[in-house]
């Protein structure tokens, strides 16, 4: 990582600082036009900084403690949740959230994985990481969903599934295969949203849809790239190279056709106007959701099969064969 960029990013630091005072201070027409000077050149030094992010400031902007989490979500896009608990097998997952509500005054079903906001909040949410319980519940949630015929929208915002002993016992890898194995054969419209981390198999445990949305600096992996810096270099000053290697941007997977659509965000991130994103997120949901209703369910199951069936396919170049 250069110096200019950092010295950049510090001045933008720097004037967001000085924003701040001076909006405390007794309004006059020196402070007015010092504020207004001091946003334009906010404005303009963002747009320089943003337009040159790496990969791997992206995942940083991903992690960002003021970025909107999955409830947030929820409270600007949805109306009257009511969160249901419980997997009836084992126990409750706070990591996991889901509950019926409405959107746009037609009821369905909503899930999302929840990091929590605060220190006590990430730890009874378990840093959002949710065990097979948690999985088990968004399933049980979803069957209910396909049986009322309500659409399903799922949110992804987790650094993956928990990987501690009792989840292992639990059969954490059974509940995701699962899972997506009966999300595929889901009988109903299913549309997914990364909004933060998509990581590795704990996004994918609620991350099978007929659309598939992510967020401008969210990002989504098969693994981190502290993990990936680690297996392969043994040396987590890697980090930088694997981001760049993994191919876990926005722009890379729209490129690659993994996700369908990349949601914009305010200059700056998500969590410097999170209504904003809502609101752009609320129209694409309802647009989507709309051609996914006029969609034969028979069509509707057999273009979402081909849609995961065709990720990871490579071409040879000696032949031209394309292969999965």
């Amino acid at each position: 990582m250069t110096d200019e960029p950092e010295n950049e990013r510090k001045e933008v630091n720097d004037l967001e600082k000085q924003i701040e005072e001076l909006s405390k201070l007794v309004p006059n027409d020196n402070t007015a036009r010092e504020l207004d000077r001091l946003r334009r050149r906010l404005e303009k030094l963002r747009k320089e900084v943003f337009s040159k992010l790496t990969p791997w400031q992206r995942v940083q902007l991903a992690r960002h403690p003021q970025r909107p989490i999955v409830p947030d979500f929820i409270e600007l896009i949805f109306e009257g949740f009511v969160e249901l608990c419980g997997d009836r097998r084992f126990a409750e997952d706070p990591a996991m959230i889901g509950g019926i509500a409405k959107f746009h005054g037609e009821a369905c079903l909503v899930v999302g994985t929840n990091k929590g906001r605060d220190t006590k909040q990430k730890l009874y949410r378990n840093f959002g990481m949710p065990k097979p319980e948690g999985y088990r519940k968004a399933m049980r949630l979803m069957k209910m969903a396909e049986k009322f015929s309500r659409p399903i929208f799922t949110f992804v915002d987790t650094a993956g599934a928990y990987p501690g002993i009792g989840a292992e016992e639990r059969g954490q890898a059974e509940a995701i295969a699962y899972n997506l194995r009966e999300m595929a054969r889901l009988r109903v419209p299913i549309i997914v949203t990364i909004t933060g981390e998509g990581g590795s198999g704990g996004a994918l445990g609620i991350g099978v849809g007929d659309r598939v949305l992510i967020l401008e600096h969210a990002y989504y992996s098969v693994i981190s790239p502290e993990g990936c810096a680690a297996i392969l270099w043994k040396d987590q000053s890697k980090v930088e190279e694997a981001a760049s290697s993994l191919k876990i941007t926005a722009q890379d997977l729209k490129s690659l056709g993994i996700v369908d659509e990349v949601i914009s965000e305010p200059l700056g991130g998500a969590h410097l106007d999170p209504k904003a994103v809502a609101t752009s997120l609320d129209t694409r949901l309802l647009r989507i959701l709309t051609d996914l209703k006029a969609t034969p369910i028979p069509k509707l199951l057999e273009r979402r099969h081909q849609r995961f069936r065709a990720l990871g396919s490579v071409v040879e170049a000696s032949t031209g064969t394309s292969t999965a």
